[in-house]
This record gives C-alpha cells, sequence and structure tokens, in this order.
C-alpha cells in the first residue's frame, strides 16, 4: 500500500500568517490535563497526525486551525495527513516521533496506552460529558478523547434499491442477501463492494458486534473461550453474511484491485448499491453524488438486518481518539487543541458524525434511523484491554483486515477451505489463547 503525507501549518501563507499569531514563542511545559492559564498564553508548535488527508489537502484542516487560533493564538498548528495511516503511525510510534496529537491506531493494544500517551484526566470525571471514554480509560484515566462516534451500518444508493424494487430495510441476512441479488439481477449495479484491497473497511465489520443481539456488552463478552464464531455468535453471523455475500457473487468481481477514493464516486453515481461503513461515510457519499450531478437524498443507510424484539439496533462505536503524545514539548497546547476540535470546532456536525459530547442532538445524517426508530446501543469498551489481548494472542486480529481478507478469497474460491472449516479454525485459536491467559 502506498504511503503519502501531506504536511500543512495553519501558519502558510499570510492571511493565516496573520490570524495564527504565528511569530512563534517558547514551549509551554506541562501535561496534557487541560491548560488552566489564560488561554492566550499558550505557545509552541504542535503537529497534528491524521488520517483525512482529504480535508488536510483541500484546506479544511488549515480553517480550523485559523478558528482555533482566535483563542490560541501563540500555538502553530501543523497537519500532517498520512494515507497508509495504521501502518505507517504504529511504526513510528515505536521512535518515538509520532507528533503532538494522533489518532490512536487500532493497532495499539489498550494496556499500552500509557506508554504512548499522556492522561486527559480521570475517566469518572470525563465520562460524564463524554462519550466513549471507556475505549481508552486505562487504571481509571483516559488517554483519548473521540474526534466523534458512529453508528454502524450499510450506506446504499436508494435509487439503485429503489431501481431493483427494494423499498423496505431488510429484517434478516436471507432478506439483504436477496436484495442484493435483485439489484445485480435488475440493475447494471455492483451489488456490494468490499474494499478488499484497501483493507480498513474490512474492520468495520467488527463494529456491528452488538447490533444483533442489541446487547451494548457484546464486545465485552468476547473477553473468554466464548467461540465467537460459533453457533449464535456475533461475529459468526457478521462475518457469515459477508462471506455469503461474496460466495453468492454478489460483490465485485477482483476484489484485489478495489480504491476507496473510487468507490466513493461509483456509489454515488449508482455504480455501486451497498458498502458497510459507519455513519461517518453518509456526508462524504452525500457531497460526491452532487458532484456527480446527482441528489444527496439517494444516498442512505441501512440498519445491519438484525431485530431483537422487531427492532433494529445500530452501535454506537468510537471514531478514532485523539491523543497526546508522551513525548511531545508542548502538551498544553496538544490538549487545548483536543478540547477545542471536540467541543468548539463543529467538525462533527459537519460531518454528520454521532457527537462525542452527551449533551449534543444526533446527526441530520441520521434522520432515517432516528425517524425509524432504530435502537442506538453504545458500546461498552470496559473489557477492550483483555479482548485485545485475547486477540493479540489468537493472531486473529479484529481490528486489521486479515482475517477478513481470507475470509473473502475461501468465499471466492482463491483459497482453499470452507466457512464452517474457517470459523471452527479461528474459534480453536480465540478459546485456546483465552484458557491461556486464564479466562
Amino acid at each position: 500500500m502506498g504511503k503519502t503525507r501531506a504536511l500543512v501549518s495553519a501558519c502558510a501563507g499570510a492571511a493565516l500568517i496573520a490570524a495564527a499569531g504565528c511569530g512563534g514563542g517558547p514551549a509551554t511545559d506541562g501535561d496534557a490535563s487541560g491548560p488552566d492559564a489564560d488561554p492566550g498564553a499558550l505557545s509552541g508548535a504542535i503537529t497534528v497526525l491524521t488520517q483525512r488527508t482529504d480535508l488536510v489537502d483541500d484546506g479544511s484542516m488549515a480553517a480550523y486551525a485559523t478558528e482555533f487560533n482566535r483563542v490560541h493564538p501563540g500555538v502553530t498548528v501543523r497537519f500532517e495527513g498520512i494515507t497508509d495511516y495504521e501502518g505507517d503511525v504504529r511504526a513510528r510510534m515505536d521512535t518515538g516521533e509520532y507528533g503532538d496529537v494522533l489518532m490512536i491506531p487500532g493497532s495499539v493494544a489498550k494496556n499500552d496506552y500509557p506508554e504512548f500517551f499522556a492522561p486527559l484526566g480521570e475517566a469518572s470525571d470525563l465520562s460524564e460529558t463524554y462519550r466513549f471514554t471507556d475505549k481508552s480509560e486505562v487504571g481509571g484515566k483516559v488517554y483519548g478523547l473521540a474526534q466523534f462516534g458512529t453508528a454502524n451500518g450499510f450506506v446504499h444508493n436508494r435509487a439503485v434499491w429503489r431501481e431493483a424494487g427494494v423499498t423496505a430495510w431488510p429484517g434478516t441476512t436471507r432478506e439483504f442477501l436477496d436484495a442484493l441479488q435483485a439489484i445485480k439481477d435488475t440493475t447494471d449495479a455492483t451489488p456490494y463492494y468490499t474494499n478488499y484491497k484497501d483493507g480498513w473497511p474490512l474492520v468495520q465489520w467488527t463494529a456491528n458486534t452488538g447490533s444483533v443481539t442489541c446487547d451494548g456488552g457484546a464486545g465485552d463478552a468476547l473477553a473468554g473461550p466464548v467461540s465467537p464464531w460459533g453457533i449464535g455468535g456475533e461475529l459468526g453471523v457478521v462475518d457469515g453474511l459477508l462471506h455469503d455475500i461474496v460466495e453468492d457473487g454478489l460483490a465485485e468481481e477482483d476484489p484485489t484491485a478495489t480504491d476507496w477514493e473510487k468507490s466513493k464516486k461509483l456509489l454515488a453515481e449508482g455504480r455501486i448499491g451497498t458498502m458497510m461503513l459507519g455513519s461517518w461515510s453518509i456526508t462524504q457519499m452525500q457531497k460526491a453524488a452532487e458532484e456527480a450531478g446527482g441528489l444527496a437524498s439517494d444516498i442512505g443507510f441501512l440498519p445491519f438486518p438484525a431485530r431483537k424484539a422487531g427492532t433494529f439496533c445500530a452501535t454506537l462505536v468510537s471514531d478514532y481518539q485523539q491523543a497526546v503524545s508522551i513525548h511531545s514539548e508542548h502538551q498544553e497546547a496538544a490538549r487545548a487543541w483536543i478540547d477545542w476540535f471536540t467541543d468548539e470546532s463543529g467538525y462533527s456536525e459537519k460531518e454528520g458524525a454521532v457527537p462525542t459530547s452527551r449533551s449534543a442532538p444526533m446527526p441530520p445524517s441520521l434522520k432515517d434511523f432516528v425517524d425509524g426508530e432504530v435502537t442506538f446501543v453504545e458500546r461498552s469498551e470496559a473489557r477492550t484491554a483483555t479482548v485485545n489481548a485475547v486477540d493479540e494472542a489468537a493472531g486473529i486480529g479484529l481490528n486489521e483486515p486479515g482475517y477478513r481478507r481470507k475470509l473473502i478469497d475461501i468465499a471466492r474460491g482463491a483459497r482453499e477451505g470452507s466457512l464452517d472449516d474457517y470459523f471452527a479454525g479461528l474459534d480453536k485459536r480465540w478459546d485456546e489463547a483465552a484458557e491461556t491467559a486464564g479466562l
């Protein structure tokens, strides 16, 4: 996977120099617990690592920094947009050179957070104000605040689904497969797109844990020898659907040639029907639809095709968590950026995402879910460290694309094996790792 970086300073250009107060100044020492001094007194240059290369490239992040500098004129904010964010940043963390503010890579074990990140405050305090704090809580302290949260489901082109005669939300995996088959039979669109090559969209499937049973504790329940892919296991239902989509020929012909950026345009144009993504993707797809000469209203969002007592459920999970590097020389300035970006920037609203602040309303992009009385289930992360430890010992990678790539390869006949054998192997590895850990 290619790696490209774009380094943009909020002080690049005369207009921004005037707004940002970019003359520099001595560093303000301190931890990341939050600046107590006059906001205008903070100074120093901080680098923010981000996976949103698009917002770096189009100047959006620099515009946020300009607004930030109205409150903190002495802080210079630079952005580094990283395409292969997970791989690149995780490798850099072992060198100590990973900026001042960063999104915590999913592959970093939760118990290791204190080794890499400065604490942001006590969990008992922050959890009253913010969602998702338990995702980054270690030993009673919080090490990251979510950029925003996301509801999980399927972003889809409504026009394609209507053309196929499907207007109601599928309530079972069988109904979902039948809907994709109708798209294949009656339209020119690819019913489903895996984004196999880029990989990270495959991880989105894990976030559905809890949607099948409408249980916020479903993720925590993985912390033991519970055979997650066995009969009744949520991962078995979730991954089984992905397998069947591919095995039934309802996905792209060559998954090794997928392209994430291209896929947004293809779905917006109605050449792709459906993708599994978080609700953060809705506004991006709507924008792409308008740019393609279509209607933003053609982009919709579907809950996972399962119901509990007749009700659809959608898990609410944290997107990337913003953290302060423990090696930062300007931790107070870095924390000031996180506070402002979370509370004041309007970023989550603009992205159509679930706000981190508990007091903020759901975004308009989730109106279908709100009006459809979908139950939002905030997924607990209380035992994530244990689950991660079992996952790592088992060598599976719930937060990495590898094991689902193998699943897709089995489904399309590119790898020997059967679904039952593959799931049995995953369960064996998981249960043995949990038992070895004494769970």
